[in-house]
């Protein structure tokens, strides 16, 4: 288990040629799932380029393997349809966590995910700076779907 905090900014490095292909910026979410990330790519005119988590063979504490620079792709339409955690218009980070019973949990800071699989499991959610420095962080452990609209994300059964 990770959360997206642990893996962002980490190398994306070939295992066939050793080359360092970009660094993890962000991660698409698209139905409980992580659909990939979003890599910076190296060299001065190459874009944003989208890792799928099925070319990743291992995450570790000091970088992301996958077999081939070839594995990354274009950030294509489809992709940017999906919600983002950190960038673009479909952005998680700070959106309202609220209960199917119409609780809200605080707002959402990170995300945790069983990196074998790309399943989101579970939830960070912040009520403040001054509240993060009292109480702490919350973790909404959960496998419910999340439905996200207008600025808040809901916890579906």
């Amino acid at each position: 288990m990770r959360t997206f905090s642990t893996v962002e900014g980490l190398p994306v490095i070939s295992l066939s040629s050793g080359e360092e292909c970009g660094h993890i910026l962000d991660l698409f979410y698209e139905n409980g799932s992580i659909c990939g990330f979003m890599i910076d790519a190296k060299g001065w005119f190459t874009k944003h380029q989208f890792l799928p988590v099925s070319a990743i063979k291992s995450i570790g504490t000091d970088g992301v393997m996958v077999e081939h620079p070839q594995d990354l792709k274009p950030i294509t339409h489809k992709i940017k349809n999906c919600y983002s955690l950190k960038t673009g218009k479909k952005k998680l980070h700070g959106t309202a966590l609220l209960t199917a019973e119409g609780e809200k949990l605080g707002l959402l800071e990170d995300v945790y995910f069983m990196e074998e699989l790309g399943t989101i499991i579970g939830y960070e959610v912040t009520e403040g700076l001054v509240a993060d420095l009292v109480e702490g962080r919350r973790v909404v452990k959960t496998n419910a779907s999340l439905t996200i609209a207008d600025g808040r994300a809901i916890l579906s059964d």
